[in-house]
């Protein structure tokens, strides 16, 4: 009996991308052999931390990096770091009311729903959230009149998820920041450059272990050593209820290492993986395919699939149903477009895909 069958659950295909209500990542072998070493040995678990994040601080050659449960956790632990600094007495005590210097401002665009409200991770961390500028629009100016005496802290969110215009560049939000002496977070969960936003001077960057790096579910932190280690200091605090296990800190540090070895796939290798499939699926009727890139500027390539003659929410639901759930990119279902995600996808369930959807649209 396999483990679907074990436990009653659908068998799927995860040509969304790297969604945490998947799993994120299929992770390789070689990463899982490390994850069974660290769970099948004994560490001194603070050691473990320290030392890993000094080896892949060694390897990405940033000041200091720091492995923790994952990016939520990260931002969590980041924003109650710089609220309560070096002081135990505020780590203990980090939401008591009378700490007033935890304000974290974040533009209106970025406060987005990423399964859960980012605000939500936020208030986790001890922050009173503050929101510059609008939804669709969001200058220096308003970022800068809500800077005061109680800000602890800015949060810059780099997302296909955020709004991507009008918004500050990550560079000019930074140098805004550091005017005024504050510190800057950022959230790269799924970015896969792990060195563009410390280089441009962020105290702290946080990237999800299981996204763009392939790792067991964990998050990882770099930036400048004197930040991570006050993020270190929340271990007593709220980073002790999001600790993360001895196995999942040794396959991170190895699927970084891997990461940095190994080239990733070129935009021009992703379009040739597609070209099989969206050829198939033109020959349809009422479809057509084309590969096009992430909206958010990422060096990922997807195919777009327009539905003219039916409903792509209604495609995108039944693609759930069968024996194998597959599911699809669907941010623009209401648009009458799907799109499919391969980076998790093999070449034997990318045609099962194929065979799915014209089944679909010929029924």
């Amino acid at each position: 009996m396999d483990v679907y069958e074990k436990y009653h659950v659908s068998r799927v295909i995860n040509a969304s991308g790297k969604m945490t209500i998947l799993g994120g990542s299929r992770v390789n072998e070689q990463i899982i052999d490390q994850c069974a070493i660290g769970a099948g040995n004994f560490f001194e678990v603070k050691n473990l931390l320290d030392k890993t994040g000094e080896y892949i601080a060694h390897l990405l050659n940033v000041e200091s990096a720091y492995i923790v449960n994952s990016a939520s956790g990260g931002i969590a632990q980041a924003i109650g770091a710089a609220i309560c600094q070096d002081d135990y007495h505020k780590i203990m005590n980090l939401y008591d009311p009378s700490l007033l210097k935890r304000e974290v401002i974040i533009c209106k665009g970025h406060n987005v729903n990423y399964g859960t409200a980012i605000e939500v991770t936020m208030r986790l961390g001890g922050a009173k959230v503050v929101e510059a500028g609008y939804a669709n629009e969001c200058t220096l100016e308003s970022v800068k009149a809500c800077i005061h005496e109680n800000t602890a802290a800015l949060l810059y969110v780099k997302s296909h998820h955020c709004v991507q215009k009008g918004m500050p560049t990550p560079e000019e939000f930074i140098d805004l920041a550091h005017q005024y002496h504050l510190p800057v977070i950022v959230d790269a969960a799924a970015e896969s450059d792990l060195i563009k936003y410390y280089q441009m001077g962020a105290e702290c960057v946080i990237y999800s272990g299981t996204k763009a790096l392939g790792g067991p579910t964990s998050g990882l932190v770099i930036g400048k050593k004197n930040y991570i280690d006050l993020i270190k200091m929340q271990y007593a605090g709220i980073g002790r209820i999001m600790k993360v296990g001895k196995e999942n800190i040794i396959g991170l540090t190895y699927a970084i290492e891997e990461y940095v070895r190994k080239p990733q796939m070129t935009i021009e290798q992703q379009t040739a993986r597609f070209k099989q499939f969206n050829d198939l699926l033109n020959q349809l009727n009422g479809i057509s395919a084309k590969c096009i890139q992430d909206g958010a500027g990422r060096p990922i390539v997807r195919s777009e699939i327009t539905l003219k003659t039916h409903d792509a929410k209604e495609v995108s639901r039944l693609l759930k149903t069968g024996d194998v759930h597959i599911y699809t990119r669907d941010y623009k279902a209401n648009l009458g477009q799907i799109e499919i995600d391969i980076r998790d996808v093999n070449d034997e369930e990318l045609m099962m895909i194929y065979q799915r959807i014209k089944e679909i649209v010929e029924e």
